[in-house]
């Protein structure tokens, strides 16, 4: 028979080997979660704008008396971009136009560093629609004589190269007035009745002005 020690000294190792079954049943110990990996957005690809992306001006997205739209379907980023009273960068894709025979387009990243990737265009409008005249980054004279990069890169650093009064660039020989009656009198757009009366004076002295640049 055993003693009453032996029988103690057996209970007593069967509890600590039942503690260590107990110990190390526990749920296994969870995995922290991987660190999501950062993906980065490709860039826009690169576009070769044609004639067909220049439709009636007034079929843009108007801002501030000039309007824009864009090529890529970032239809949101160009306004968000147009209408930021700090500045910013305009998306690829992003066309801007203040008179229908004259347009800035957004090209993609790495198209040209001194133009900040903006490609202009000087177009010849119809009832037809628009044929392009002149494009570049440098080489665009507008129909005052003026270089179209020369007049834009004044423009104050934030602005992404877009003249406005406010935003250092040199003025342009059009008011207000004539800028809407141009916009108002874009040949592939439906006629705007009865224009006003400024508007029609605004157009005879331009004209006057076109008349006498060709004479010289």
């Amino acid at each position: 028979m055993k003693s009453i020690n032996s029988i103690r000294f057996a209970l007593a190792a069967l509890g600590a080997a039942a503690l260590a079954a107990c110990g190390q049943s526990g749920p296994a110990p969870v995995e922290a979660p991987a660190e999501p990996v950062a993906v980065e957005a490709p860039p826009p690809p690169a576009f070769e704008p044609t004639a067909a992306a220049f439709k009636c001006i007034r079929d843009m997205h108007p801002v501030r008396g000039f309007y824009v739209d864009n090529l890529l379907g970032n239809l949101d980023g160009t306004i968000a971009a147009a209408t930021s009273e700090t500045g910013a960068i305009y998306p690829a894709g992003s066309v801007v136009q203040l008179v229908p025979g004259e347009a800035m387009i957004k090209r993609e990243a790495g198209y040209n560093a001194a133009t900040k990737d903006w490609e202009f265009f000087e177009l010849d409008v119809t009832e037809a629609g628009a044929a392009i005249r002149v494009r570049g980054a440098d080489e665009v004279v507008n129909q005052f004589g003026g270089n179209c990069l020369a007049c834009h890169e004044k423009a104050k650093p934030e602005f992404d190269l877009i003249c406005e009064q406010t935003h250092g660039c040199d003025p342009i020989p059009l008011t207000p007035v004539m800028v809407k009656a141009i916009q108002n009198t874009d040949p592939r757009c439906p006629p705007v009745p009865d224009l006003p009366a400024d508007q029609l004076e605004a157009l005879a002295m331009l004209q006057a002005f076109r008349d006498a640049a060709a004479g010289n």
